[in-house]
């Protein structure tokens, strides 16, 4: 059920954590992979990270635009 250009990684968990998760998914009705995705998503957004790509190019958006006008300097005499 991977979808395509998903990447695997192992990971340990101590029995206490492992027991949490389990918990934890039985009550929120989610598996350990839905568990896991929310989980980071949080994370990233913590750190003011993009998750999509769409996040990604809104973030490299200036914030002024190339095209605003500088305001003039005027001179004193």
């Amino acid at each position: 059920m991977a979808t395509e250009g998903a990447i695997r990684k192992r990971i340990e968990f101590d029995a206490e954590t492992w027991q949490a998760l389990q918990l934890l998914g039985r009550d929120r009705m989610k598996n350990l992979q839905e568990l896991a995705e929310e989980a980071f998503k949080d994370l990233l957004r913590k750190h003011h990270r993009p998750i999509t790509l769409k996040d990604a190019l809104r973030a490299s958006v200036r914030q002024q635009p190339a095209n605003d006008h500088r305001p003039l300097k005027t001179r004193r005499r």
